[in-house]
Protein backbone atom coordinates (compact mmCIF):
# COMPACT_ATOMS: atom_id res chain seq x y z
CA UNK A 1 0.00 0.00 0.00
CA UNK A 2 1.42 3.40 -0.91
CA UNK A 3 1.20 6.30 1.47
CA UNK A 4 0.04 9.69 0.30
CA UNK A 5 2.55 12.51 0.72
CA UNK A 6 0.58 15.71 1.24
CA UNK A 7 3.60 17.97 1.66
CA UNK A 8 3.76 20.81 -0.88
CA UNK A 9 5.73 20.16 -4.06
CA UNK A 10 8.98 21.80 -5.03
CA UNK A 11 9.08 23.19 -8.56
CA UNK A 12 12.41 23.67 -10.37
CA UNK A 13 11.63 25.89 -13.35
CA UNK A 14 13.84 27.39 -16.04
CA UNK A 15 13.32 31.06 -16.89
CA UNK A 16 14.19 31.82 -20.53
CA UNK A 17 11.98 29.97 -23.00
CA UNK A 18 9.85 28.52 -20.18
CA UNK A 19 8.45 31.50 -18.24
CA UNK A 20 9.47 34.29 -20.60
CA UNK A 21 10.31 34.52 -24.28
CA UNK A 22 13.78 33.19 -25.02
CA UNK A 23 15.84 35.90 -26.72
CA UNK A 24 19.37 36.05 -28.03
CA UNK A 25 21.85 36.41 -25.15
CA UNK A 26 22.71 39.94 -26.27
CA UNK A 27 19.03 40.93 -25.95
CA UNK A 28 18.22 39.07 -22.71
CA UNK A 29 19.61 41.64 -20.34
CA UNK A 30 18.78 44.96 -21.95
CA UNK A 31 15.07 44.46 -22.58
CA UNK A 32 12.05 43.98 -20.33
CA UNK A 33 11.14 40.31 -20.08
CA UNK A 34 8.18 39.20 -22.20
CA UNK A 35 5.99 36.85 -20.17
CA UNK A 36 4.71 33.76 -21.92
CA UNK A 37 0.95 33.25 -21.81
CA UNK A 38 -0.23 31.95 -18.44
CA UNK A 39 3.09 32.36 -16.61
CA UNK A 40 1.90 34.65 -13.82
CA UNK A 41 -1.32 32.73 -13.28
CA UNK A 42 0.53 29.41 -12.97
CA UNK A 43 3.24 30.84 -10.67
CA UNK A 44 0.57 32.39 -8.42
CA UNK A 45 -1.39 29.10 -8.42
CA UNK A 46 1.71 27.18 -7.29
CA UNK A 47 2.49 29.80 -4.65
CA UNK A 48 -1.08 29.63 -3.31
CA UNK A 49 -0.74 25.84 -3.04
CA UNK A 50 2.37 26.36 -0.92
CA UNK A 51 4.80 24.97 -3.49
CA UNK A 52 8.45 25.96 -3.23
CA UNK A 53 9.37 27.68 -6.50
CA UNK A 54 13.02 27.45 -7.47
CA UNK A 55 13.94 29.23 -10.68
CA UNK A 56 16.95 28.01 -12.63
CA UNK A 57 18.88 29.68 -15.41
CA UNK A 58 22.01 29.41 -17.47
CA UNK A 59 22.53 33.13 -16.97
CA UNK A 60 25.83 33.89 -15.28
CA UNK A 61 25.94 34.63 -11.55
CA UNK A 62 27.35 38.08 -12.37
CA UNK A 63 23.93 38.88 -13.92
CA UNK A 64 21.99 38.05 -10.74
CA UNK A 65 20.95 41.63 -9.91
CA UNK A 66 19.80 42.31 -13.48
CA UNK A 67 17.86 39.03 -13.54
CA UNK A 68 16.25 39.65 -10.14
CA UNK A 69 15.22 43.14 -11.25
CA UNK A 70 13.74 41.80 -14.50
CA UNK A 71 11.76 39.09 -12.68
CA UNK A 72 10.47 41.59 -10.13
CA UNK A 73 9.49 44.04 -12.86
CA UNK A 74 7.16 41.50 -14.50
CA UNK A 75 5.82 40.09 -11.21
CA UNK A 76 7.41 36.64 -11.18
CA UNK A 77 7.72 35.49 -7.56
CA UNK A 78 9.95 32.66 -6.40
CA UNK A 79 11.66 31.19 -3.34
CA UNK A 80 15.16 30.68 -4.75
CA UNK A 81 17.09 31.56 -7.89
CA UNK A 82 19.88 29.25 -9.06
CA UNK A 83 22.15 30.93 -11.59
CA UNK A 84 24.87 29.69 -13.94
CA UNK A 85 23.70 26.14 -14.58
CA UNK A 86 24.72 26.28 -18.24
CA UNK A 87 22.84 25.53 -21.41
CA UNK A 88 23.54 21.81 -21.72
CA UNK A 89 21.24 18.94 -20.80
CA UNK A 90 19.97 18.99 -17.23
CA UNK A 91 19.26 15.94 -15.10
CA UNK A 92 17.15 15.74 -11.94
CA UNK A 93 18.42 12.90 -9.75
CA UNK A 94 16.50 11.94 -6.63
CA UNK A 95 15.76 8.85 -4.56
CA UNK A 96 12.37 7.12 -4.38
CA UNK A 97 10.20 7.13 -1.27
CA UNK A 98 10.66 4.10 1.06
CA UNK A 99 7.41 2.62 -0.29
CA UNK A 100 8.73 2.90 -3.87
CA UNK A 101 6.72 5.97 -4.93
CA UNK A 102 8.58 8.45 -7.13
CA UNK A 103 9.84 11.56 -5.41
CA UNK A 104 10.90 13.37 -8.58
CA UNK A 105 9.52 13.83 -12.08
CA UNK A 106 10.47 15.92 -15.08
CA UNK A 107 8.35 17.94 -17.48
CA UNK A 108 9.76 19.40 -20.68
CA UNK A 109 7.94 22.06 -22.68
CA UNK A 110 8.68 23.36 -26.15
CA UNK A 111 10.69 26.58 -26.13
CA UNK A 112 8.45 29.63 -25.65
CA UNK A 113 5.36 27.41 -25.15
CA UNK A 114 5.12 28.33 -21.47
CA UNK A 115 3.79 26.56 -18.40
CA UNK A 116 0.07 27.37 -18.54
CA UNK A 117 -0.94 23.78 -19.38
CA UNK A 118 1.19 22.07 -16.72
CA UNK A 119 -0.76 20.29 -14.00
CA UNK A 120 1.10 19.08 -10.93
Amino acid sequence: MSSIDNRPATIFCDIDGTLVTHNKPTEQFSNKLELLDGTLEKILEWDKLGYTIILTTGRKESLRQITENQLNEVGIIYDQLIMGIGGGKRYLINDNKPNGDWSAQHICVARNEGIKNINI
